[in-house]
């Protein structure tokens, strides 16, 4: 019997943490998604079954030391091993600086950053004994800069992106490819379409990125052969200045 392989989404929300599930189910992962709210992921799990595809929901916080801990056991032991897993988690607010408050600069790199250390800790526990595996943060155009009201979330996602650097060079000998994505774009998404409709309507001449755009990325890399992996993409739409 072939062994089962697992596809692991950390923040599997209806975009790009749905689409990046959705392309590695056709693959024959089974795709393991997580969210606070287990409820949610109903829909994602029905697509993917609809399709012919497995997938499983877990209801999971990234922030939570033994919740990571119990959700990557719980998958290697009764879905098989996780070969292939994204962090998707991050909290983009904006706030002038004299107005945020050190819960919300907390928060957003709680679940920005020191989520991301969790489960990539737990991830190396489980693929360097095995020399295999890929490891993708998602992130963002803050990842590179900080913008003007977004001290909190470019300071989570500076230090993400520290954390993969660091996890690529340690772990990248050892067989598990570690990358770092940068969506520097408005992603089609219903709060950009709501709240920015100027931008959305660029959609229609491909000016915003695609979900199963940014899905198909991921699987790119998962693919790559190891005499030339990358360790940093950035996605953006031909139109996006930059």
């Amino acid at each position: 019997m072939t062994e089962r392989k697992a596809a692991l989404v950390v923040g599997a929300g209806d975009a790009t943490g749905g689409a990046v599930a959705r392309r590695f189910a056709r693959e024959g992962f089974v795709t393991c998604v997580t969210r606070r709210n287990p409820d949610k992921l109903a829909p994602l799990v029905a697509q993917i079954e609809a399709g012919g595809g497995r997938a499983r929901a877990f209801g999971s916080d990234a922030r939570k030391e033994e919740q990571v801990i119990e959700l990557i056991a719980t998958i290697e032991r009764e879905v098989g091993p996780i070969e292939v897993a994204v962090f998707n988690v991050g909290g983009n607010v904006r706030f002038p600086i004299r107005e945020l408050t050190s819960r919300v600069y907390y928060k957003v790199w709680e679940m920005g950053a020191f989520a991301g250390f969790l489960v990539g800790r737990e991830l190396a526990k489980v693929m360097a004994p095995r020399g295999r595996g890929s490891i993708f943060f998602t992130g963002a155009t803050a990842s590179l800069r900080g913008g003007i009201g977004f001290a909190a979330f470019a300071g989570a996602k500076h230090a993400l992106r520290a954390l993969a650097q660091s996890m690529a060079r340690e772990l990248g000998p050892q067989g598990i490819h570690v990358a770092h994505v940068v969506i520097d774009a408005a992603i089609d998404t219903p709060f950009i379409r709501d709240n920015f409709p100027q931008r959305y309507a660029l959609k229609e001449k491909q000016g915003i990125v695609s979900p199963e755009s940014i899905a198909e990325a991921y699987w790119q890399l998962h693919c790559q052969p190891r005499d030339a992996w990358t360790f940093e993409l950035d996605l953006r739409p031909w139109i996006e200045s930059w």
